[in-house]
């Protein structure tokens, strides 16, 4: 028998979102989401994450430029035919983006900001937003406009931007999940 709670649904229910409505979500909506956010776990309490919100288009859509011509120099067929589609953004018409970033000199900076995007996505799927990881962003901080957006974002000095997410009203309805993979577990008892 399967244990059933509310967690687990939303778990279980939470896909990658690519279409939003153009509608901006409330301050409320994001102030749960961000809130979720700094309750992740962290190595050692170190808490080292720093969130940028950005919903200013404009800006998305430099960073999304970025980001593509900088993927397209990957030896990755996904990611340069993406970065090759003058239709593809990265953010997908999302009206809020979250960016996520972690201290430079934090133990597991990579891994705890990790915590704190899962923490989000979890939350924005539990009050009803759409929500989609984006590593694409990372990017844009590898091109040579890496130093206006940092100072454009304010990122703070000796943080780097690991990951992004997505956030905004669904514009479709999700989907049923993928088969999960088999034989992905041993027990050792």
């Amino acid at each position: 028998m399967m244990i059933k709670n509310e967690t687990l649904s939303v778990i279980k229910n939470r896909r990658s979102i690519r279409a939003y409505k153009e509608e901006q979500i409330t301050d409320e909506e994001l102030q749960a989401v961000l809130e979720a956010g700094l309750y992740a776990p962290s190595a050692m309490n170190q808490q080292c994450w720093h969130f940028t919100i950005l919903q200013n288009k404009e800006i998305m859509d430099q960073i999304s430029e970025s980001s593509k011509l900088v993927a397209k120099t990957f030896d990755n067929e996904h990611l340069q035919k993406l970065a090759n589609n003058e239709k593809f953004h990265i953010y997908y018409g999302a009206p809020t983006v979250i960016i996520i970033s972690g201290e430079e000199k934090a133990l597991m900076s990579d891994v705890d900001c990790a915590a704190a995007t899962e923490n989000m996505l979890l939350a924005a799927e539990a009050i009803g937003l759409g929500a989609c990881w984006i590593n694409f962003t990372r990017f844009a901080f590898a091109s040579d406009k890496a130093e206006h957006y940092r100072k454009t974002l304010a990122i703070p000095e000796g943080y780097s931007p690991f990951y992004s997410i997505t956030l905004g009203y669904k514009k479709v309805e999700t989907l049923n999940a993928p088969p999960r993979k088999e034989n992905i577990v041993n027990y050792v008892k």
